[in-house]
């Protein structure tokens, strides 16, 4: 009993890490599909103008978590609502895949929080 109890445990942990993986997105496809994004967080995710969040190097999973907020409303913002309105679930994964496999120049954030100069 304890044997089988082990191996359904040691089962679950497999599927469980195997969801994680394939739910990690596609870079390559991810940087295709953000195409739209790069105005104004940029192509290499680091926004120029203070007031678009630089997404390069950010965590996956918060990426997809904002961007699915977006997309049910959560989150209010007209303009991201648009742009997230037409993405599949697979799509977000395949975004937020590409800007958080980038490297950050955030070294700081002064100038970066609202209300700094």
């Amino acid at each position: 009993m304890k044997r089988a109890l082990t191996l359904l445990s040691f089962g679950a942990v497999l599927a469980f890490a195997s969801t994680q993986l394939l739910a990690a997105g596609n870079i390559e496809n991810g940087k295709q599909k953000a195409a739209a994004c790069f105005a104004c967080h940029g192509a290499d995710g680091n926004a120029v103008d203070p007031q678009y969040p630089r997404l390069a190097g950010q965590y996956n999973m918060y990426i997809q978590q904002a961007l699915n907020e977006y997309k049910s409303g959560q989150r209010d913002n007209a303009i991201m609502k648009g742009f997230v309105a037409t993405l599949s679930d697979q799509d977000i994964q395949d975004v937020a895949a590409y800007f958080s496999s980038l490297p950050t120049k955030l070294d700081t954030l002064q100038g970066h929080i609202q209300g700094d100069k």
